[in-house]
């Protein structure tokens, strides 16, 4: 006899809910438990991929599955850390995935889920075969203006089209994920791009067009976000551990001192009294160069200003660095928070702002995936 209705009610239901973002330096993990309406911080924790490739901590690397099973389990059987459920959402990396936003002809849903998938092949450089796509409406501004007698044929026309935002992932990428949920006995709820993971966890209620400048190990990522939407976006490759190098070369040491080093003196000066900003900056001068470009050709083409930048990603975290950033760009410039919407005990809260950019993709992760509980 199926006693399935009895192992139900028995059964507790599940509160905690995990966000997991594997990068190419590390793998990032936060746990949240849902207490009425709000995210309680349970555990969080960080494992660096680089000794699993043969480098030093903090440098990129490129593993195979089986490493990156190996290190999941790791981090979730550690100790420390001490990870309570299995139950979880996954951040796809933003370099596996295609975003673009596309104008089609406003038509009903279900003319544009065939069509939709004809027009992707003029935006996807890969076969369609080889992607998985998703797509949704971008919403009309909610702000109505005011049309003039002349202006309202023009008007007619431009809403007989529609802004759809148009996202593929390759499917080797998924299939590895896959392999990885089930080699970890992970129960994923979902993967997303963590571009979505990131403004969920700091964009919530923010106005007005901003750029996300997401520093990694070893790239740099870039987004135009406006009314929650990506507009534009760009990878800058250069990232965290070309600083690190430049470090290890200037005072001929190890890579894994020069990491020690960086994250403890930022752009300070070393116990030695030997001022490391120049050596920052050769890295971080050409990084806001190329941001400079990508944020002035979002603002010529749409006619519209970037009103903030929020530096999130471990690199954005060096001591020093958003002062840098406010130098370079010359609008107001902010370190992300994500433990913002966290309740997170009192004794950690200087610590997770400090922390707080480096996991601001596996909170916005972890934060999806409790709301779906």
């Amino acid at each position: 006899m199926n006693m399935s209705f009895i192992s139900d009610i028995l059964k507790k239901k599940n509160t905690s809910a995990l966000g997991i973002d594997i990068g190419s330096s590390s793998i990032k993990v936060v746990q949240l438990k849902k207490r009425g309406n709000k995210a309680i911080l349970e555990t969080y924790g960080e494992l660096s991929l680089g000794p699993y490739g043969g480098v030093s901590v903090g440098q990129s690397t490129n593993l195979n599955v089986e490493k990156i099973i190996q290190a999941v389990n790791d981090l979730l059987n550690e100790k420390e850390v001490a990870i309570t459920t299995r139950t979880c959402g996954l951040a796809i990396p933003f370099r596996a995935s295609l975003l673009s936003v596309i104008q089609m002809p406003n038509v009903g849903q279900k003319e544009l889920a065939s069509m939709i998938p004809i027009e992707a092949r003029k935006y996807i450089p890969v076969p369609i075969s080889d992607v998985t796509i998703d797509w949704s409406v971008i919403p009309r501004s909610e702000v109505v203006e005011e049309v003039s007698e002349e202006n309202k044929d023009k008007d007619k026309d431009r809403v007989k089209n529609i802004d759809i935002l148009l996202v593929a992932i390759h499917n080797n990428i998924i299939n590895q994920y896959k392999e990885v949920v089930l080699k970890t006995e992970l129960d994923a709820k979902f993967f997303e791009i963590e571009v979505f993971s990131s403004i969920r966890a700091i964009l919530e209620g923010v106005q007005g067009p901003i750029m996300i400048l997401d520093m990694g190990a070893s790239t740099t990522k870039l987004y135009t976000v406006d009314r929650g939407l990506v507009q534009n976006s760009h990878i800058i490759n250069k990232g965290s551990q070309d600083i690190t190098l430049n470090i290890a070369r200037v005072l001929n040491i190890s890579v894994e001192e020069a990491e020690v080093i960086k994250r403890s003196v930022g752009m300070g000066k070393t116990v030695d009294e030997i001022d490391l900003s120049e050596t920052v900056l050769v890295v971080s001068d050409s990084i806001f160069a190329e941001a400079n470009s990508f944020l002035f050709d979002f603002q010529k083409k749409r006619n519209k200003n970037i009103k903030s930048i929020f530096l999130t990603g471990g690199g954005s975290a060096l001591k020093g660095f958003r002062d840098l950033a406010a130098q370079n760009f010359k609008v107001e410039v902010i370190s992300a928070d994500p433990f913002e919407k966290v309740e997170t005990p009192a004794f950690l809260e200087e610590i997770l702002k400090v922390t707080g950019p480096e996991f601001t993709v596996s909170v916005g992760v972890a934060l999806r995936c409790l709301s779906e509980l």
